[in-house]
């Protein structure tokens, strides 16, 4: 091919392409829209995260998913998971028949606990939940200043409501919030 030929080809070629650039200019006579980040993302790609025992937020309460589903025996207490549970260690659980007890024992890099709710079901003798209450212990509004530890200790005890007194027989137990510094 000489050189003639090439050029008119090229030029051609540019001139198709400004006619196609110049169709679509005049169907979108607004010119170029904006397309959001997540438009613009396929949902296959997105991020999907999902945190064991972490419930879905309501105006009420944290909950826990595990109080709903385990069905511990008569006179037994057990543990349930939650979001926190790589922070803490639970010890000296007990169910006497008339409440839940025991300690939250923080095991992460601790400054100050700052607020923990512990959250208890208590269940007939079938393994059904009959009814749930929590302790929440807010230590900024108690005014707590005790110096730093290399662990953080809080007792609790949640008792059975009086209208479930003599009808729950078992417990599970679980933390919905740990906040520290």
């Amino acid at each position: 091919m000489t050189r003639k030929p090439q050029l008119l080809l090229l030029a051609g070629l540019l001139v198709a392409a400004l006619a196609v650039v110049a169709a679509v200019g005049l169907q979108n006579p607004a010119g170029p829209t904006q397309v959001s980040a997540a438009e613009s993302v396929p949902m296959a790609a997105a991020a999907k995260t999902s945190f064991p025992g972490l419930a879905a937020a309501t105006e009420d309460e944290p909950d826990l998913t595990g109080l709903h589903t385990t069905a511990p025996i008569k006179g037994q207490i057990v543990q349930v998971a939650g979001p926190f549970d790589d922070r803490f260690v639970l010890k000296d659980l007990a169910f006497d028949g008339s409440a839940a007890m025991g300690t939250v024992t923080v095991t992460n890099d601790v400054s100050d606990l700052l607020e923990l709710q512990v959250l208890a079901g208590f269940y007939d003798e079938k393994g059904a939940l009959l009814v749930t209450d929590r302790i929440i212990r807010d230590m900024r509004s108690e005014g707590q200043n005790h110096p730093r530890s290399a662990e953080e200790r809080e007792e609790f005890i949640i008792r059975v409501p009086p209208e479930f007194q003599g009808k729950a027989v078992s417990a599970a137990v679980g933390v919905p919030v740990l906040v520290n510094e």
